[in-house]
């Protein structure tokens, strides 16, 4: 059986495994393939290549050297390890892509949905008032920097970017917590790459952006991105895209109208933004094909 890894968003720093789009893991069922939600550490204890791009690289490998055929072969299945694929939102985006170099053996296939790429782009340094008008003024250094006390490095928090609730209630995040807190402090303030990565030893983030990857043999890669994305801007992926066309890199794009960032999580299924999101999957089934039984 084809194989689709599914990672959650967050900005490397919120979210859990629990958080993806329920009718987009039903959609790549009914194409018959196994689908791996997994967590990863979450930032800043830890930076992105160290948790989050570690951990998925780890799993990659898990499955590769045989362990997902070993707990799937008792109930009659056998893992394709040829043709195993990955897809995220946001954050999950870049940890798809992030599968696509530096890794011994990269995934077949990757779709990311308005992921994060094109770290040296002035519009990653760029303040959000819309994100930073929701938080409270009396935010202090010393309570924010809490999340540096986090022990053991998390792996999921209580909300994600994508406007889900541990509870599901989707009241969004709690200021009260010190993560919370934290991360949409970054946001607003343009620092999130300041505050996962330090650039000291890197300093052109080649070892973290994908967009610095991309060269002839990368993997198969289709982009969907929304037009009206305020928090990711839609010209990061143009830019990737090209990027991708220039290394003959066989690659696809759609750009949903009128869709802010995130609207993976809220989208309805059957409506316009489901059907031209799709179009992301139906390139992944190109690829990697149908599952057993699909």
């Amino acid at each position: 059986m084809r194989s689709v890894i599914d990672i959650h968003g967050g900005a490397f720093m919120l979210g859990h495994s629990r958080m993806v789009s329920l009718p987009q893991i039903s959609d790549c069922l009914a194409r018959g393939w196994i689908v791996l939600v997994p967590n990863h550490r979450l930032c800043p204890a830890v930076n992105i290549l160290e948790g989050p791009m570690q951990d998925i690289r780890d799993l990659l490998s898990w499955i590769q050297d045989g362990h997902l055929d070993n707990v799937i072969s008792s109930r009659g299945y056998c893992a394709d390890l040829d043709n195993i694929a990955a897809f995220g939102t946001s954050s999950g985006g870049h940890l798809a892509l992030s599968l696509g170099f530096d890794v011994p053996k990269p995934v077949k296939a990757i779709l990311s949905l308005y992921g994060s790429v094109h770290f040296a782009d002035p519009a990653w340094r760029i303040p959000l008032p819309h994100v930073a008008k929701k938080l409270p003024s009396d935010l202090t250094p010393e309570f924010l920097n809490k999340i540096y006390d986090e022990y053991p490095v998390p792996t999921d928090s209580s909300v994600s970017l994508e406007g889900q609730t541990e509870a599901g209630t989707g009241k969004g995040p709690d200021f009260s917590k010190p993560r919370d807190a934290f991360a949409f402090t970054q946001i607003a303030s343009g620092t999130v790459i300041d505050v996962i990565y330090s650039s000291k030893d890197d300093p052109g983030m080649a070892r973290i952006d994908p967009i610095l990857n991309v060269e002839d043999g990368f993997p198969p890669t289709y982009i969907v991105h929304g037009m009206a994305d305020t928090m990711v801007p839609i010209g990061l992926s143009r830019a990737l895209l090209q990027k991708l066309k220039d290394h003959g890199v066989r690659c696809g794009m759609t750009e949903v109208p009128d869709e802010e960032h995130t609207f993976a999580a809220m989208m309805e299924v059957g409506s316009k933004t489901w059907w031209l999101q799709r179009e992301g999957f139906d390139f992944l089934e190109q690829i990697i094909g149908k599952g057993h039984g699909a």
